[in-house]
C-alpha cells in the first residue's frame, strides 16, 4: 500500500520534509539562542550598574571610547559649564518632563555634555537652573550617544531654539560651538532641586522588542518544523486511501468524452 512513496514523485517529497524539519529546529534553536543571550546581557548589566554606582570614578578619557564594558561606568571629568540645553519629552518616575543639559567645556579642547538632573512638566529655561559658575568636577555615570527613534529618544524635528531631541555629537554639533565627546555623563546627585537621571542599559543588552522578537521567531520556526511532519503524515494519508480505494475498485473510471465528428 505505501509502494508509492518509493515512486520519483514522493521521493522528491521526503528529500524536502527530511531537510526542512532539521533546517526549522535549526533557525529556532539559532533564535532561541539569541534571546537566551539577550537575556543573559540583561543581567549582566544589571549586575553592572548595582557594582558600577559603587566603584571609584574614573576619569573621562580612560573609559572612551563607550562601548558595552565602560556604558553605565563612574567618571570625573573636569571643566566651565557653557552652553546649556534643554532635552524635551523625557519620563522619569511614570511623569512628564525634561533633562537639562549642559555642556562641560574641558582642558582638552573638547566640549563633554552633562545631564544636571530632570524636571517636570514641559520644557522652559526658566525653570532650569543656571549652572555653577568657576571651575567644577563632575561625577556621574557614562553614556554612549543616544539615536533617535531610540527608547524614550524622540526623533521629532523643528524643536524651538536651545532645546534638542537627542543627546549626541550628531544633534548638538549644529546647535553648539565646541568639538565634541562622542558621549555624555548623567551625574550622580543632580543640581539645585532637580532629580538625578538614572543611566540607562547599553544598547542590545536589554529584554527590548527585538529580544521578545527573537522569542517570536523561535514559536514560528518550531511551528513550521510541526506543519511540515503534519502536512506529510496528511498526504501519505491520502495517497494511501487512494491506493486503497483503487484496490478494492471504489474508484470510479473515467468515461471517455464521446467523440464527434465535424
Amino acid at each position: 500500500m505505501y509502494r508509492f512513496l518509493l515512486t520519483p514523485r514522493w521521493w522528491g517529497i521526503n528529500v524536502f520534509v527530511l531537510l526542512a524539519i532539521p533546517f526549522c529546529i535549526f533557525m529556532g534553536s539559532w533564535q532561541l539562542s539569541r534571546f537566551e543571550g539577550r537575556v543573559h546581557d540583561s543581567r549582566a548589566a544589571t549586575e553592572q550598574a548595582a557594582s558600577d554606582r559603587h566603584e571609584t570614578a574614573r576619569p573621562l578619557a580612560s573609559m572612551l571610547p563607550v562601548d558595552k564594558a565602560t556604558s553605565g561606568r563612574r567618571v570625573t571629568a573636569t571643566g566651565h559649564y557653557g552652553t546649556q540645553l534643554l532635552v524635551p519629552g523625557r519620563r522619569l518616575d511614570g511623569k512628564n518632563g525634561f533633562y537639562v543639559l549642559t555642556l562641560l567645556r574641558t582642558d582638552s579642547g573638547k566640549a563633554l555634555p552633562v545631564v544636571r538632573g530632570w524636571l517636570p512638566g514641559t520644557a522652559d529655561t526658566a525653570k532650569a537652573p543656571a549652572p555653577p559658575s568657576g571651575e567644577v568636577t563632575v561625577t556621574g555615570a557614562l553614556q554612549a550617544s543616544e539615536t533617535p527613534g531610540d527608547d524614550g529618544v524622540s526623533a521629532a524635528g523643528g524643536l524651538p531654539a536651545g532645546q534638542t531631541a537627542a543627546i549626541s555629537s550628531a544633534s548638538l554639533v549644529n546647535l553648539v560651538p565646541y568639538r565634541l565627546y562622542d558621549a555624555w555623563v548623567t551625574l550622580d546627585k543632580a543640581d539645585a532641586g532637580m532629580k538625578a537621571v538614572p543611566a540607562t542599559a547599553p544598547d542590545g543588552t536589554g529584554l527590548d522588542l527585538k529580544a521578545f522578537q527573537n522569542l517570536g521567531y523561535t514559536g514560528e520556526w518550531f511551528v513550521f518544523a510541526g506543519f511540515v511532519v503534519f502536512m506529510w503524515f496528511r498526504l501519505v494519508r491520502r495517497e494511501a486511501e487512494t491506493a486503497r480505494d483503487a484496490a478494492l475498485g471504489l474508484v470510479p473510471e473515467e468515461t471517455p468524452e464521446p467523440v464527434t465528428s465535424s
